[in-house]
């Protein structure tokens, strides 16, 4: 009967999933992150070869090592393409396995399928979910926890049998998961916690021998070394990553005291959210000058609750195991080491929410010992709570539909956020929407919002070349370039405009700039065979879109591109070979123009 009810909650887990996030399959990418990740990153996008294999693995783009990450983007560019609503669903599917694992553990470990099962249902359903689950740039968040649930599951296997084939199939998927973001790096303290409970393997020696508790306790300890050893190991890549990038925020810009603060705000900020799950945003602001009583009333509620889990650990032991497991997995995200310019964001609860919603499942069945009164009120209770919070995630899923209607949202729900004024500028000009200037009118205020917005300045630059602007595309490229001096596509937007000018040397030097920043810029290989195709350097034209072709197969402009110097070259075999597979993948310009010509049958 029991194994009847497992499979039937394992059939809810997955279907709710899907009703609540399931708009998701019509949303599209968004301006934020989306390019770097997939719409514009170039490596993604060459597929599977050695050259895109050993960039994933080398490479501290995004101020990560995540190498899975890259690879399942290219694996997802290789079955969908530019259709986001495959890479959508690969993330629900991964989230969807995480919760079923996160699931069956608690339920293994626990022998109590109704709490494991509203524990896992809570996490699942909850709208600060949407962020992790919705953003193609997320993808690193629901496979890295896919790998840390399916390690917790091997664990308990593991304790229930210490075979060393299980402890390093548990060591393999705890790998893998820091492989694909280093979030879990707190796995090795979460898993004593949870030797403490449900697994009770702390009090498994007897209370009256000391040396054998003292044994045990060095056991326990000794077990997880090879996992504190991946921690450390992902922990030095990932601060290495970030401080290259310059992700990492110095102490002279945002001092201690103030991290501080933030993160005893955060702490609670979290809770409210998973309380009351309103207002969410995909970019929350820092404020630099916090409230004193907002900060004191935050420790004391943190410092309260910590106390009364330690006051109850012995007869309430999950409390202590689920408010910890909040606290621990937090701290590589709560911002004692800042990362990025947000105070806080909905997918860093991604894992600690499973310390809350072990609390609740745990704790409500305690509010009443009847059985009868369990399944008339406490189990609709429930059902009632979880149809909620997946209405709310199923609206908030809406929210991603597209940059616009993510960042007008944004703005409503948080003030003076320059970064969403950005985007939401950004979306404006994807739009197509200029006549009004709302787009510039938005990248006005961010920048005046933070003068070393370099962003906002390319964006500004690139909606000012759209409507013709060029000097003035060019002053904000230039900015942007001064305060990012690897920028890499306002090099390429720039020599663009150059070459449209026919200022083709300063275009190449712009190209070759871009192309020393990232050798495996597609389009700006192609770009820079044009300017050399102008000024006549005809053999480097082809080196360059043959360049283009190699990383990109089916790169129609390339191949025209490359007809047309064939042609100009009395190559006519070679130019009309290039315009026919041109015009197979769609554009036929170039074959059309050489037939009336003559040049080709």
């Amino acid at each position: 009967m029991k194994k009847k009810y497992t499979y039937l909650i394992v059939i809810f887990l997955i279907v709710a999933s899907c009703a609540a996030f399931g708009r998701i399959a019509g949303n599209h990418f968004i301006n934020f992150d989306d390019p770097g990740y997939v719409t514009k990153n170039y490596n993604v996008q060459s597929g599977f070869n050695p050259e895109s294999i050993r960039w994933a693995f080398t490479t501290t783009y995004f101020s990560y090592w995540h190498p899975l990450t890259w690879i399942s983007h290219m694996l997802d560019w290789r079955l969908f393409g530019e259709n986001a609503t495959g890479h959508h669903l690969v993330s629900l599917f991964l989230h969807i396995g995480a919760v079923i694992f996160l699931f069956l553990f608690l339920n293994k470990t626990t022998n109590n399928i109704w709490p494991s099962a509203f524990a896992a249902a809570l996490f699942a359903l909850h709208p600060l979910r949407v962020e992790s689950v919705a953003w193609a740039s997320e993808r690193k968040d629901v496979l890295s926890m896919f790998f840390g649930m399916t390690a917790l599951y091997a664990y308990a296997f593991y304790i229930e049998s210490s075979k060393l084939s299980r402890y390093f199939l548990c060591l393999i998927l705890f790998a893998l998961s820091l492989m694909s973001k280093p979030m879990l790096v707190t796995l090795p303290f979460a898993l004593l916690l949870l030797d403490y409970w449900p697994l009770e393997r702390w009090t498994k020696a007897p209370s009256a021998n000391s040396e054998s508790r003292f044994k045990l306790t060095c056991r326990l300890i000794r077990e997880k070394v090879p996992f504190v050893c991946l921690t450390i190991a992902a922990s030095i890549l990932t601060f290495w990553a970030q401080t290259k990038e310059g992700a990492v925020s110095s102490i002279e810009n945002l001092p201690f005291t103030t991290r501080a603060a933030n993160a005893f705000l955060s702490y609670t900020a979290y809770l409210g959210k998973t309380f009351w799950p309103v207002d969410l945003a995909v970019f929350y602001p820092y404020e630099f000058f916090l409230p004193l009583w907002k900060i004191l009333i935050s420790g004391l509620v943190l410092i309260l609750i910590t106390a009364a889990v330690i006051y109850y650990a012995k007869k309430l032991p999950f409390l202590f195991t689920g408010w910890f497991w909040y606290l621990g997995t937090l701290i590589p995200v709560i911002g004692l080491v800042q990362v990025g310019k947000q105070a806080m964001a909905d997918r860093y609860t991604y894992l600690p929410s499973i310390g809350i919603a072990i609390m609740l499942a745990w704790s409500l069945p305690l509010l009443s010992r009847s059985e009868n009164t369990r399944k008339k009120i406490l189990f609709p209770a429930a059902i009632a709570l979880l149809a909620a919070l997946a209405i709310l995630t199923w609206i908030q899923c809406g929210y991603w539909k597209s940059s616009f209607t993510l960042f007008n949202q944004n703005l409503r729900v948080t003030k003076n956020n320059q970064l969403a004024r950005n985007y939401d500028g950004d979306a404006f000009t994807e739009l197509g929407q200029y006549q009004h200037q709302r787009d510039i009118e938005d990248f006005n205020k961010a920048i005046g919002l933070n003068p070393d917005a370099f962003l906002a300045y390319y964006n500004r630059g690139t909606a000012y070349a759209k409507i013709g602007q060029y000097k003035n595309a060019i002053r904000d490229y230039n900015m942007a370039i001064r305060i990012k001096p690897d920028y890499a596509d306002a090099y390429n937007n720039r020599g663009l405009i150059y070459g449209q000018h026919g200022q083709y040397q300063l275009a190449i030097k712009d190209f070759n700039k871009v192309i020393g920043l990232n050798p495996n810029h597609i389009k700006v290989y192609n770009n820079r065979g044009l300017a050399y195709s102008e000024l006549g350097q005809y053999q480097s034209a082809i080196e360059d879109f043959n360049k283009a072709i190699f990383l990109k197969q089916d790169y129609a402009n390339a191949y025209n591109n490359r007809a047309n110097v064939y042609l100009k070259q009395k190559n006519n075999i070679s130019g009309c070979r290039d315009a026919r597979k041109a015009c197979e993948l769609g554009d036929c310009k170039i074959l059309e123009t050489a037939k009336a010509k003559g040049l080709c049958q």
